[in-house]
């Protein structure tokens, strides 16, 4: 491994030099034994206070609705089912924006509340929609704290963790540096608990995550796995969903937008902010993708299939090209116009996902035929690409087949 451990010089100075900044603080950092702690809040709140004095513009992704609901609702622990996950939710986000609307108004700063779902993100006039109230509250000099909509969101559309929705968020807002706030002071070489571990300083690419093993937060039935980097202390309320991986992830999803991020401690927040060696520092590359491809390689999950011919393979992957209903074999799943679907190869290996035209019901009927056959018999409208290259991405090891 390459990393950097143990501090040393990382060039961190985009960290402190960025005019817009996205922080990310889960669950674990701002609760204590399962309830949200307005003391901890408010140290973040001063945090951030400052630096938006310093001259910055910052945003903030909270997770911890559905914990400041527990109490209220007299549950004991987080709940598995979704629908008491949304009840929970939808009692503890107003109490949650209220802690740090206070917290925030003793610094002379108004906060302002975002709720988003992945579709928010995933479909072109509600990301832009997302993007121009983001930058016009930034713009009147509110402090935009963002969650996922957890009321209205299902499994199907959910981000999954905070991590991701922050990565996806300061690449909207195009931001200069993503800060994941964490109860783990970055990312090690093996578990944190164990003697020896290693915390690693500087991540420049995926390379230097080589033999590094990732670990979540066990579950009920989960048990951490050797080398696991995060787990949930013995006697602790559980509360969140995200864990070193995902940490890991969402920074690789901002970096390879061009985006440095640094995943650190919640109590070394403001040593993060100001670009000094605290947590593990991931190092930006120089591109920035279209936002609605950075969701589509990162989505959860697609709502379909569409299989190539190997033409159409080529087509696709080689030359970039839009996917047409020639090079289409068969059709999988139930999804409208404006879905992700996975694209895939005779073999059934996922090469592409984009954003569909059609609804699947069509598809079977568009099959094997040229847009010019499909036009001149149904009429204009169906002398469109089924993907169009714009709304597609160029996953795994296709990819990097199609950048040699």
């Amino acid at each position: 491994m390459t990393g950097h451990r143990d501090g040393g010089a990382d060039g961190r100075e985009d960290i402190a030099a960025a005019r817009r900044v996205v922080v990310k603080v889960g669950s674990s950092s701002l609760t204590t034994d399962g309830r949200i702690d307005e003391d901890r809040i408010a140290a973040l709140a001063g945090v951030l206070a400052g630096r938006v004095r310093a001259g910055s513009q910052v945003v903030l992704v909270s997770s911890g609705a559905i914990a400041a609901g527990l109490a209220p609702l007299r549950l004991a622990r987080r709940p598995r089912d979704l629908a008491t996950q949304q009840a929970a939710a939808s009692v503890g986000q107003g109490l949650l924006v209220a802690v740090y609307a206070a917290a925030f108004a003793r610094h002379g700063i108004q906060a302002g509340q975002i709720l988003l779902t992945a579709d928010d993100l995933m479909r072109r006039a509600h990301y832009r929609n997302a993007q121009r109230t983001l930058d016009r509250l930034l713009e009147l000099g509110v402090l935009p704290v963002v969650n996922e909509n957890d009321t209205v969101a299902t499994d199907e559309i959910r981000f999954g963790d905070n991590d991701r929705l922050a990565a996806l968020v300061a690449h909207v807002v195009r931001a200069g540096a993503l800060v994941l706030l964490s109860d783990v002071d970055g990312l090690y070489d093996s578990d944190p608990r164990h003697p020896g571990a290693r915390r690693i300083s500087r991540v420049g690419g995926r390379a230097d995550l080589h033999g590094v093993t990732l670990g979540r937060p066990p579950g009920p039935a989960a048990v951490p796995g050797p080398g696991a980097v995060t787990g949930t202390p013995a006697g602790s309320v559980r509360v969140g969903t995200g864990g070193m991986a995902t940490k890991v992830d969402a920074a690789l999803i901002a970096t390879e937008a061009g985006i440095p991020t640094v995943v650190a401690l919640a109590d070394e927040a403001a040593a993060a902010l100001a670009g000094e060696p605290a947590g593990t520092y991931f190092a930006p590359h120089d591109r920035r993708p279209a936002t609605r491809q950075l969701w589509l390689a990162h989505a959860a999950s697609a709502r379909g299939t569409l299989t190539l011919d190997e033409g159409a393979v080529r087509a696709v992957v080689a030359r970039r090209a839009s996917l047409l209903p020639a090079g289409i074999t068969a059709v999988d799943g139930n999804f409208d116009a404006g879905d992700p679907v996975d694209l895939s190869d005779p073999n059934g290996h996922v090469v592409a996902r984009g954003l569909v035209n059609y609804d699947a019901a069509e598809i079977p009927g568009l099959m094997g035929r040229s847009t010019r056959w499909l036009a001149a018999r149904k009429g204009p409208g169906y002398e469109r690409e089924v993907v169009h290259r714009d709304d597609l991405v160029i996953l795994g090891p296709a990819r990097r087949r199609a950048a040699r």
